[in-house]
This record gives C-alpha cells, structure tokens and sequence, in this order.
C-alpha cells in the first residue's frame, strides 16, 4: 500500500493547499508513522510551508527519518519553509543589524536570506528532476513568504515571474525572474517557493505518482479524506482543542477588521477571533485587502484553512481577485464566517483615482460591516479616541456601518473607562471594545515583520481574544452581504469632502 507523508508539526500550515490531494499519512514530530519510522513506512513525504525554521529544532526526531529518506532515494518535496528545512542555511534576520543563521539540513545546497513576495506566479522550468519531466510550460502558483532569496549551487527547478517583491514593483513591465526551486544532485529531493505546485500542476502530479508507483488511485484519495478530516477535527497543531461540529450558515456572513493606521494590532485580533470562531465550530474563511496575503497565514494556522484564490482582496493593481467576484464566490462556498483584514488605515489610497484603492471603498462595495480598531501604544489612549472617533465617522459618512471600536494594547483601565463615553457620545458606534498591552509583544518570534514563529503567536492572540472579548456576540455583530457597486472617484469625493 502506497504511503505518502505529511508532516505535521509545530509552525507548519499543512491546510493551507491539497498538496493534489495526495498526503495518506501524517507525520509528528517523533518522525513515526503507525508506529514506525518514517523512512521505512513511507513512499514519499511532503514537508508544508509556515514557520519550521523559526518553531522548530533541527534536531527533532522527524528531521533525521527525512535524511535517511533522501539517502534512499525516496521522493521529499519541501515547499517553502519545507523548502528552507532541506537548505543548508536560512537568515531570518530581516529588520536586523546583523544576519540570524538558522541551519537546515542541508540536503539541497542552497541558502536563503530575506526577500518578501506575495504573487500569484508562472515559473519557468528547468528539466532536473523526475517532478518535472514533460512539462514545458510554465508551472503555475503562488508566493507567500518573507526568507524568499534563493542562492546556491543547487540544480534549478523553477524560476517565478513576479510582479512585486520587499512592498514595491520590480521593473517598468512588472515582472521579474527570481530563483523559486531547486533539488538535490539525484532529483529526488525537491525545493519549492510555490505554493500550490501539486494542485495547479496535473503533470507534475502525474510524474509523482508514476515515480513512486501508485496503482490504486481512489484508495489514495479515500485515505487523504481521512488526513484532511484529522487536520480540521482541532484548532491549531498540538494544542488540545477539538472542533465541534455544527451547521453551517445558509451563506456566509462577513466582518472586516479596519483601523486607523498601521501597528493597530489587525493581524493578532483577526487572527485570534479566526481560531476562537473556528473553536466554536464554524468554517471561517480569511481575506487580506491588498497583496500582502502573509498578515493572514497565521490565522490559516489556527483554522487549518487553504489560502483561497480570493484570499487576496485586489485594490488597483494590487492583489489576486476583485471584490464582485469574490463576494460571488464565497456567496456560493461552505464558509460560515468571512473574516476581512484591512490594509494601513481604512482611509489609505481613499483618495487615489484608481478605484477601489483602500479598505473603506471594498468594505463600502458590499456593505461589509467593520470592527474599528487602534492601537493606543503611540499616542495614548486619548489621542486614539479622538482618531477613532474621526475614522467612524468618516466610515458613516461613506455608509459602512462600524460595529465596535476596539481600543488595542489599553494600558490604563481608568483612562480607557474615561473615553469610552467620548467616543460613544460623538459618533453612532454603540460598543467600545477593549484588549489589554501584551507584556511580551516586544519578543523576537512574536512580530510578524520581524521573526514570526506562527505557535507563538497564534497562541497569545487566541487567548488574549477569549479572555477580554466577547466571542459570540462578535459573531453576531457579521453580516450576510451582496456585492453593490465600486464608487467612482468622484462619488468618493462628495462624500468625503
């Protein structure tokens, strides 16, 4: 019986693609498989992308089954920090005066050092390993990470054209080669920045079945069912929370996270209302306004989520699909909840005459309700409840209807009481919400621009959203929506001015 792995351990997203529906087995981090070790069960393993360089040791059981695998000649394909895993070595210094060296395993002669892009891909293809004979054309994907340059001696594989990288555009016709794959000198052990490769690829998953042999493809299928029932039975990867079951939603109801300007904290508290409603049972899907589809992977990591084609909302030039389509699509799906991070403040590109160019125009489309929110840490809690007072209304003006204000990272309780009638007085929001300064939100591991380690962080947005918020009536506070209308530029204007 043909065995293919997937690894499943601390800082990996194994939901976040179908891997082409391929994975029978899982694998922990004691590197067994039915009790067994991994090189002597498995055909084949697939190692997920999320933060294994970063969350885990390089020393755990499961890293050693991988090299015995490879030693054998045994198919591995690494995608992203999979990928980084086989490396030689990986700096995760980004934002730092001097490079972080992690080791990997090497088994592919590669390094990384940082690089950001978040595009969908076309990938040239270079023809050294068994994966990719008879494909000649370009593999589709897509990109997401942060530890993106690739150098080293390593057979190539694969070359992505893209379009943006570290927040700006590469060149006037908007694409660029960079260095996205490579493999180990047989070709059995492969390296991938592209997500998505097995499911957008048939003939590299055909090449990967005729590789390892498999004969009975349904019993394959049938049994990848049964790992991906496993992923979504808890929230999270070893956290001890189980899903219930529960039924669905007529159609999905959606509610966008905004603020009033970036560091407001969108990110954690979408993130830990994404696990808290996953843990109540629904199906969430998770969206990012604009191309930066990374702020949404760590809520992915607590839902088991697949990062969707829509899950990057386009604004201008910026992003993977526009909002009618979007809404037409999730309007159609089994999600429950919608959840939608905003991008800067909501006001950001308001006043670009591409349209829709900020957060306010694709939440004012559809009607999407919004939780307001702000961080306090900079200019105190009064001078955010002056700020926050001006975006809701601004907000109400455009006809998007705020839910709650959420004041972040509130270190005095009694200055926060004191606002609270302010901001309820001076505009229509009827809840002021609050979350309390995370004491160790200045750790390394903890800041997604800096070094994120997904477990980390999951768990302190997931407790901290439980502990000071009320989760249901959250809930409560989403909507059913239907796509309306893109406002032009000018209609913009006579709002706003």
């Amino acid at each position: 019986m043909t065995k293919i792995g997937l690894a499943y351990v601390s800082g990996a997203v194994p939901g976040f693609e179908d891997f082409g529906n391929l994975p029978t087995d899982i694998v922990k981090e004691n590197g067994l498989v039915n009790g067994n070790k991994a090189s002597k069960e498995l055909d084949a393993l697939i190692i997920p992308g999320g933060t294994l360089i970063e969350s885990n040791d390089i020393n755990m059981d499961l890293n050693s089954e991988i090299k015995k695998m490879a030693r054998d000649g045994k198919p591995i394909i690494g995608i992203c920090a999979g990928f980084q895993l086989l490396s030689n070595q990986i700096d995760i210094g980004r934002k730092s005066p001097v490079p972080i060296v992690k080791e990997g395993l090497g088994i592919i002669d590669v390094n990384f050092s940082p690089l950001i892009t978040s595009d969908r891909v076309k990938a040239k293809v270079f023809n050294n390993s068994f994966l990719v004979r008879n494909q000649t054309e370009d593999v589709d994907g897509f990109h997401t990470h942060t530890y993106g340059k690739v150098e080293g001696d390593a057979k190539p594989l694969f070359y992505s054209q893209v379009q943006r990288m570290n927040y700006g555009d590469t060149n006037e016709k908007g694409d660029y080669n960079i260095f996205s794959g490579a493999c180990n000198d047989d070709g059995n052990v492969i390296g991938t920045m592209i997500h998505g490769i097995l499911d957008e690829n048939p003939i590299l998953v055909e090449n990967l079945k005729e590789e390892i042999g498999i004969q009975n493809l349904e019993d394959i299928y049938s049994r990848n069912k049964e790992v991906k029932k496993f992923l979504q039975s808890e929230v999270g990867i070893g956290i001890g929370i189980e899903v219930p079951s529960i039924k669905a939603n007529r159609k999905p109801k959606y509610l966008m996270i905004g603020s009033n300007g970036s560091d407001s904290g969108k990110t954690f508290i979408l993130t830990g209302l994404a696990g808290a409603i996953r843990k109540r049972g629904y199906k969430v899907a998770l969206l990012k306004v604009g191309p930066d589809v990374r702020d949404i992977i760590p809520g992915l990591y607590l839902t088991k989520g697949k990062m969707e084609d829509f899950a990057s909302v386009k604004i201008g030039h910026l992003g993977w699909q526009d909002i009618e389509t979007t809404i037409n699509q999730l309007n159609n799906s089994d999600y429950d909840i919608v959840l939608i991070e905003g991008v800067m403040s909501v006001f950001t590109g308001l006043l670009n005459e591409k349209v829709p160019f900020s957060a306010a125009e694709i939440a004012m489309s559809s009607k999407i309700p919004m939780i307001l929110a702000t961080g306090v840490n900079k200019g105190g809690i009064e001078s955010a409840a002056v700020d926050i007072v001006a975006h809701a209304n601004m907000l109400n003006n455009l006809g998007v209807d705020v839910k709650a204000v959420l004041l972040n990272k509130v270190y005095n309780e009694s200055i926060f009481d004191t606002v609270v009638p302010y901001i309820k007085d001076n505009t229509n929001v009827e809840n002021v919400l609050k979350l309390p300064k995370l004491k160790s939100a200045d750790m390394r591991g903890f800041i997604p621009e800096v070094e994120i380690r997904y477990e980390l962080f999951t768990e302190h947005a997931l407790d901290l959203i439980e502990e000071n918020l009320n989760v249901d009536e959250i809930i409560n506070m989403a909507c059913e929506v239907e796509f309306e209308k893109i406002y032009s530029f000018d209609e913009i204007k006579s709002k706003v001015i």
